[in-house]
């Protein structure tokens, strides 16, 4: 019964870990061509100042997506589990709606919105703002790169984390409001008290993995700027890096070693926000 799932698992996931793992000391021209090389792979990607660009754009990228993304999620969910709000499940349909739509479409619609002149994005801005010029480019300016990436990902991803925060609210014991309402506690009080407490293991889920989404960013960039890095590599992510090392150059040794470190890179981060959530949460406690 358990045979066929170890026989896929084997081949499509434990092998393939275990040959990264190998072929990040090797050097390698193709599938075929593969001579070991110790930590020449290592030693050569600390040394590359493209990789530290990769490394500064996955940081900043993930930074603003998620200190933005996450209590833009929070007040969406707080306020569509509002009974006197009509229209509420319209609403939730219409904000998590964007995460159905494939990366890929997204990048080519954006890429459109994101015109000079006749975009969309700068037309609403210069109506709101005449001092906006028009001709704003979002793609080609190394200043705008990472602003429109982070715009994006929020118009794509904070109506999902938006239906973990309302699962959260919804399964919070009403009681415990009732019992704040009863010692004269506010509206704010019972959040600071009652429901942030109570949401706190989704919070830590929604950040963990909205934080190794980020790190892991690469069909988004790679669309939005046409299959490029973007001016001065301003959208050159580690993921981005790999493929271009691994897929266009040729190098799966190379490529294996920054899976490896982007690896190492998520657990150490995933490990210190779980602690860290455990910390708040003993204190809060």
């Amino acid at each position: 019964m358990v045979a066929p799932f170890l026989l896929l698992f084997c081949v499509f996931s434990a092998y393939p870990i275990v040959k990264s793992l190998i072929l990040a000391f090797d050097k390698t021209n193709g599938p075929k061509s593969i001579v070991p090389d110790g930590m020449q792979n290592f030693q050569f990607m600390f040394q590359d100042p493209d990789f530290y660009t990769a490394v500064k754009n996955t940081f900043v990228y993930a930074f603003f997506t998620v200190i933005l993304q996450l209590p833009l999620a929070l007040f969406l969910a707080i306020l569509l589990n509002q009974h006197w709000l009509k229209g509420r499940s319209w609403l939730r349909l219409a904000f998590f709606s964007p995460n159905l739509m494939g990366v890929v479409f997204v990048g080519v619609l954006f890429s459109i919105l994101f015109q000079p002149q006749y975009g969309l994005v700068n037309v609403v801005l210069h109506a709101l703002l005449p001092v906006f010029p028009l001709d704003t480019k979002w793609l080609t300016d190394s200043h705008f790169v990472m602003p429109a990436l982070v715009a994006t990902s929020l118009w794509i991803y904070t109506g999902f984390n938006m239906i973990y925060f309302l699962a959260g609210l919804q399964a919070v014991d009403k009681d415990l409001y009732e019992a704040a309402m009863v010692d004269g506690a506010n509206q704010w009080q019972q959040f600071w008290n009652v429901t942030w407490p109570s949401i706190m293991p989704v919070t830590t889920f929604v950040l963990v993995t909205a934080t190794i989404g980020s790190f892991q960013l690469f069909e988004l960039p790679w669309i939005l700027l046409g299959q490029t890095t973007g001016p001065d590599n301003s959208g050159l992510t580690m993921v981005m890096y790999l493929f271009v090392n691994g897929f266009i150059n040729g190098d799966l040794g190379y490529a294996s070693a920054v899976g490896w470190t982007l690896a190492v890179i998520i657990m150490v981060f995933g490990v210190l926000q779980v602690l860290l959530s455990g910390t708040l949460k003993g204190t809060e406690a």
